[in-house]
């Protein structure tokens, strides 16, 4: 369902971006490569000069290499359009301190301790607290065994999914109708 229109007229000024693309490696490991743009709609003036309309202020990725099990065993990072170029875009080689982190243990606070502030790029860093989702769902149904809907499960593993939001929650409504064998629901009517 699209949002409501909106109660004012308005005019763009300003679009960010944010893109995260997963890749299974032949040597059985993930890269995640996440993307952050910022574009203006007209000319930006900048300490250092005006960044015209069009033209990122930002532009920075970040890459995390992981095993299956959500560790992250490689990180770069990379600045291709900064505010304040020969300063924000020194700050890469910290990203480094994500490796040895699991995407799934306490991953948000570690990255806060060991990247916030003038730790890190607060835009770089806001890549990084999006990427155990982004893991997640690059591998449903490839490393992790979802059976999604699948009604002749004989598996005795739970799936992944299942407890992790509100919707597949086990004494929720969907579950009950798709994974039936995992359901905590009391028998009887269904409610929405």
């Amino acid at each position: 369902m699209p949002l409501p229109p909106p109660s004012s007229p308005r005019a763009k000024k300003h679009t960010r971006t944010i893109t995260v693309e997963a890749y299974a490696r032949e040597d059985g490991l993930w890269d995640l490569d996440a993307q952050i743009t910022d574009i203006k709609t007209f000319d930006t003036r900048l300490a250092a000069a005006i960044r015209p309309a069009g033209q990122p202020v930002h532009d920075l990725s970040l890459r995390v290499t992981i095993d299956t099990r959500m560790n992250i065993v490689d990180a770069a990072s990379s600045s291709d359009a900064v505010p304040y170029a020969g300063y924000c875009d020194t700050i890469s080689p910290a990203y480094r301190k994500l490796i040895g982190l699991n995407l799934m243990k306490d991953f948000r606070q570690s990255v806060k301790e060991r990247l916030g502030g003038t730790e890190g790029c607060t835009h770089v860093t806001e890549l990084a607290l999006i990427l155990p989702t982004a893991a997640v769902q690059a591998f449903a149904g490839a490393v992790f065994d979802t059976r999604d809907g699948s009604h002749d499960d004989t598996s005795s593993q739970k799936p992944f999914q299942l407890d992790r939001c509100h919707a597949l929650r086990t004494d929720g409504a969907a579950v009950a109708k798709y994974y039936p064998r995992w359901s905590s629901r009391a028998s009887g009517p269904e409610s929405s």
